[in-house]
C-alpha cells in the first residue's frame, strides 16, 4: 500500500507543473491559462483548487505537459516547458527546443483550452449559446381582482465575428372586477437581430422587429432595418455601442368604436388602417457590469419616418438584474414604445415596468 502511494505521489508529481514566482514561492498543479489581457495566469492544485497569479510576478515555469504558447509574432509553439536564465525553453516536436522571453508571450494554454481556441475559430450553428428567461407576476384579491403578468425572453450566440439574437417580450393584465372582465394590458414585441464585425470596431447589423398593442388597436407591426455599427467601448465590464441604418415599417391597426371629437353623434367607427413607410434610424446600446453580481443594459433608438416627414417612432428598453446565484436574479425592466402620429384618441406611449425572476443558462452579458 505504501509503494503504491508513493508510485501515486511520484507520477503526480512528474506530471504536475511548477510556477516559480518574483518572491520565491513555488505552486505545484495543472497549468491552465492566462487571461485575455495577459494580466494573470491560472493554475489548478490539488488542495487549493483554482489559484490565480499575476503574470508579471512569474519568473519560472516548468511543465511536464505540453503547453500551447502563443507568440508576439503570431506563431504557437506547443511543448513542455522549462525556464532557463529567465527565457522559456519549448521542447517541441516538429521545430526542436523554441527560446522565447518572458515579454513575446501573449498567452498560455493547455490542450482543453486550446482546442476551445480552435473550436470558437469556426463555431458550428448550434454552439456558444446562452439566454435568459424572465418572469414577473401580480395578482389582487378581495376589493380589487387584478392580474398582471410579464414574461420575456432572449437567446444570443455570441461568436468573434458575429451576434446573432432572438427576443421575446410580453405583458398582460386584466381587472376581473369589471363585467365582462377588462383587459387593462396585452402587448408583445418580438424580433430577431444578427451583427457581423467588419473590423474590431465597427460592424453591419440587420434585425426584424413584430410587435402588436390590443389597447392601442395595433395587430401587427413589422419593422424590417439594417445598417452599420461602432463598438466605442468594448471591454470585459463594459460594451457601448452608436448605430444608424434604415428600416421599412409596416403597421396593421384595426376598426374601433371611440368618442367623437365633434359630436353628433356620441361615438364614431374608426376605420381599419395600413400603413407603410420608410424610416431613417440611428441609436445607442448599453451593457455594463456595475458590481460583481450586477449588471444594467439598456437600448434607445430613433426612427424618424423617411415617407411622411415629422413623423417618428423611439424605443426604449432598460433593465438592471442581480445575480442571486450562477442560474437565478432578479431583474427589473422598463420599456417604452412610442409613436408620434398613433389612431384617433389612442396615445403613443405604451410604458411597462415590471421585476421578477431571471433564469439563466449559458455566458454572456444581456
Amino acid at each position: 500500500m505504501r509503494r503504491a502511494f508513493i508510485l501515486l505521489m511520484l507520477s503526480l508529481s512528474l506530471s504536475a507543473a511548477q510556477v516559480t514566482l518574483k518572491n520565491g514561492d513555488r505552486l505545484t498543479g495543472t497549468i491552465v491559462k492566462t487571461d485575455d489581457d495577459r494580466k494573470t495566469l491560472q493554475i489548478k492544485t490539488e488542495l487549493a483548487g483554482d489559484v490565480t497569479v499575476q503574470w508579471d510576478a512569474v519568473t519560472g515555469i516548468v511543465s511536464s505537459q505540453p503547453l500551447h504558447l502563443t507568440l508576439s509574432d503570431g506563431r504557437v509553439v506547443v511543448g513542455t516547458v522549462t525556464t532557463t536564465d529567465g527565457k522559456l525553453e519549448v521542447a517541441t516536436k516538429d521545430a526542436g527546443e523554441v527560446s522565447t522571453e518572458h515579454a513575446a508571450i501573449q498567452a498560455i494554454r493547455n490542450d482543453q483550452e486550446q482546442a476551445e481556441v480552435d473550436r470558437l475559430k469556426h463555431p458550428r450553428l448550434r454552439d456558444y449559446w446562452s439566454g435568459l428567461f424572465d418572469l414577473g407576476l401580480s395578482v389582487t384579491e378581495g376589493n380589487s381582482a387584478t392580474t398582471a403578468l410579464s414574461i420575456a425572453g432572449k437567446a444570443a450566440r455570441v461568436v468573434p465575428k458575429n451576434k446573432l439574437a432572438l427576443y421575446y417580450t410580453q405583458v398582460y393584465a386584466k381587472d376581473s372586477k369589471e363585467d365582462p372582465a377588462l383587459t387593462t394590458a396585452n402587448a408583445i414585441h418580438a424580433g430577431i437581430r444578427g451583427e457581423y464585425n467588419l473590423k474590431p470596431k465597427i460592424y453591419v447589423f440587420a434585425f426584424t422587429d413584430f410587435d402588436s398593442d390590443q389597447l392601442q388597436n395595433l395587430d401587427l407591426r413589422n419593422v424590417l432595418g439594417g445598417g452599420l455599427g461602432y463598438h466605442l467601448i468594448h471591454s470585459k465590464a463594459t460594451q457601448f455601442d452608436v448605430f444608424g441604418g434604415a428600416s421599412f415599417n409596416q403597421e396593421y391597426f384595426s376598426s374601433y368604436l371611440t368618442a367623437n371629437p365633434t359630436p353628433p353623434p356620441a361615438e364614431i367607427l374608426v376605420p381599419s388602417e395600413t400603413r407603410h413607410s420608410a424610416e431613417l434610424l440611428a441609436g445607442e446600446s448599453l451593457a455594463i457590469k456595475l458590481r460583481a453580481r450586477t449588471t444594467f443594459t439598456e437600448q434607445l433608438t430613433f426612427f424618424p419616418n423617411a415617407s411622411d416627414l415629422g413623423d417618428y417612432r423611439v424605443n426604449f428598453d432598460a433593465t438592471a438584474t442581480t445575480k442571486l446565484n450562477s442560474w437565478l436574479g432578479w431583474q427589473v425592466t422598463f420599456s417604452d414604445r412610442y409613436i408620434s402620429n398613433p389612431p384617433l384618441n389612442l396615445k403613443g406611449n405604451d410604458l411597462l415596468l415590471s421585476m421578477g425572476l431571471r433564469l439563466t443558462f449559458g455566458h454572456g452579458i444581456f
